[in-house]
């Protein structure tokens, strides 16, 4: 049994849909980790200051890792490192990852020791809610400065494990991570408090970077450290990263920005946020990250080869099949958003007003679910097609936007009591305090719309990739998604009478039903509509995507 776990991590996976399906399986597995790690982290402490603090102080971290760390993603250097093998002889890409390796660990140790020095000063303006609990909030921050230390490193070893085509181990990284971050919740939190449990967050990032080390160590694009750094070579792959890593910076810019300012707000408003955002990532994970990544060595690849048609056509590929899987999800989501939220954090300290305010703010942010799945292969289509510029300057009009309208909202909202009331009654969250937040949650949903729709035009026009099939692929995607959703909503008002719904018994089987039956309408829906990704993904299902040849861990990538 451990034999057969252990060939299966080192299967190779080729075909867009394929590999796709296979990211998706492991990013379900591990979004289902990432609920189980928020449902304990609900259930201890709630919507809470110690939770918000604990939220907040992952958002410097995080920005230092696209900052610094994004010039090791797959999505920089693939292309660097597929340049420069050569046959059999992988020593200049060897020498390459070697190179980008060492000059992370000097500038990140250098900007990791600055922050961790001045973070008693750096805290209180970028997160003044925290002002009482200033001191706590720096130790947990401090701690944190570890976690993109191992997950850059991490990313690192991905560039190598992708080449090989390796999807299922490195679907399984993520899945190493939430499983520390697990431990923390459940054995160092009790001993240690708030330190302990971002120390679990370190021990899952660590192992996230150690269980790609096996595979590592036996290719032929094994590296290490190195005092050999030619500034030529750094310069060509910065001149394309740091486009690529602003981008990235400036959508963790506005998320830390949107959480200093919840900050501010009714004590529980960044958890609330928070958890919101994780749920509404599950779907995004599974489907617009799992096609992003398994579409970007092959459009790379292509436009290399300057196969511009089928470059363009893995493009559209990619896209009507997000759209047809994310915008019902979209649906289910707005009608079963109070029974997800009560399932999956429904438990402990976590009271019925978190649910009903987080169920609100993850309706809200499902809206733009379409867009940011989107999104994610659209950037990284124009990455593999050497355009950095453009996603930099489409993000950053994004990135004002959601910090504009947020403030200008906020204030509109507490000023108008009547449009309060209206939103509070729609979203059926009377009575609750702290319904302010939705406020961030509306304005980043229309934001991210606006974004991706820009980034869809320039798109078409770069690439010279007809866009008549989308108006169709939304229609179809539409249609589904109401049917499905009147589905949803009729099967939980017909059952609503005869279950206990203050149970979680009950509140899961009503889910459940309420789930099958607008999935059965979706399915049904697109059968009738004749939809093609419907019998594309047929075909998917019945090809040899488990039936690959096993490519032994001891066997070189090239």
């Amino acid at each position: 049994m451990v034999k057969r776990m252990f060939q299966l991590m080192y299967k190779e996976v080729r075909g867009l849909h394929q590999a796709a399906y296979v990211l998706g399986t492991f990013a379900l597995l591990s979004q289902f980790l990432a609920l189980v790690r928020d449902r304990l982290l609900a259930h201890q402490f709630g919507a809470g200051i110690e939770l918000d603090m604990y939220y907040a102080a992952f958002r410097i971290p995080d920005l230092l890792y696209v900052l610094f760390a994004s010039t090791l993603s797959v999505y920089v250097l693939i292309p660097f490192v597929a340049k420069r093998i050569k046959g059999e002889d992988a020593s200049e890409a060897q020498l390459l990852l070697s190179q980008i390796f060492s000059s992370f660990l000097i500038v990140y140790a250098l900007l990791a020791g600055t922050i961790f020095a001045f973070a008693p000063l750096l805290v209180p303006y970028i997160f003044p809610g925290f002002n009482s609990d200033t001191e706590t909030f720096v130790s947990i921050l401090r701690i944190l400065l570890l976690q993109p230390l191992f997950l850059g490193i991490s990313s690192l070893f991905g560039v190598v494990t992708q080449l090989g085509h390796r999807f299922v181990l490195y679907a399984i990284s993520p899945l190493i991570y939430n499983v520390g971050i697990i431990l923390g919740i459940a054995f160092l939190y009790p001993l240690y408090g708030l330190q302990g449990l971002v120390w679990g967050v370190v021990i899952g990032a660590i192992g996230h970077m150690l269980i790609q080390v096996p595979f590592l160590r036996n290719s032929s694009l094994s590296f290490s450290l190195t005092s050999h750094l030619s500034f030529r070579v750094l310069q060509e792959v910065f001149r394309v990263s740091i486009p690529r890593a602003l981008t990235l910076a400036l959508g963790q810019l506005s998320i830390l920005i949107l959480i200093g300012f919840a900050s501010t707000m009714t004590a529980g408003s960044v958890s609330v946020f928070q958890f919101a955002f994780n749920l509404q990532s599950v779907p995004l994970t599974i489907i617009g990250a799992s096609y992003s990544i398994a579409a970007f060595p092959y459009l790379a690849d292509l436009f290399a080869q300057k196969k511009m048609e089928a470059f363009g056509f893995h493009i559209v590929s990619a896209l009507r099949h997000i759209i047809f899987w994310s915008l019902p999800a979209v649906a289910l989501i707005v009608v079963l958003r109070a029974h997800l939220v009560r399932i999956v954090l429904g438990s402990g300290a976590f009271s019925w007003a978190d649910t009903r305010l987080t169920a609100a703010v993850l309706a809200l942010l499902a809206l733009s679910l379409v867009a940011q799945a989107i999104s994610l292969l659209v950037v990284r289509a124009f990455y593999a097609g050497s355009e950095t510029k453009t996603p930099l300057l489409v993000t950053l009009f994004g990135t004002v936007c959601v910090v504009l309208f947020s403030f200008l909202f906020h204030h509109w909202y507490l000023s108008h009591e009547q449009v309060r009331m209206f939103l509070e009654m729609i979203l059926r969250i009377e009575g609750v305090p702290g319904t302010e937040i939705i406020g961030i949650a509306i304005c980043y949903s229309f934001a991210m719309c606006l974004q991706t729709g820009v980034l869809l035009y320039v798109l078409g026009r770069h690439f010279r990739i007809p866009m008549r099939w989308f108006a169709k692929s939304m229609i179809k995607a539409t249609t589904a998604s109401v049917m499905g959703a009147i589905a949803a909503y009729a099967t939980l008002n017909i059952f609503v009478g005869g279950i206990n719904d203050t149970a979680f018994l009950g509140i899961l089987i009503q889910g459940a039903l309420g789930g099958v039956a607008g999935v059965c309408a979706i399915i049904g829906t697109y059968f009738v509509l004749r939809s093609a990704e419907l019998h594309e993904i047929y075909l998917s299902l019945h090809s040899r995507i488990f039936k690959t040849d096993v490519i032994s861990p001891q066997e070189d990538i090239i």
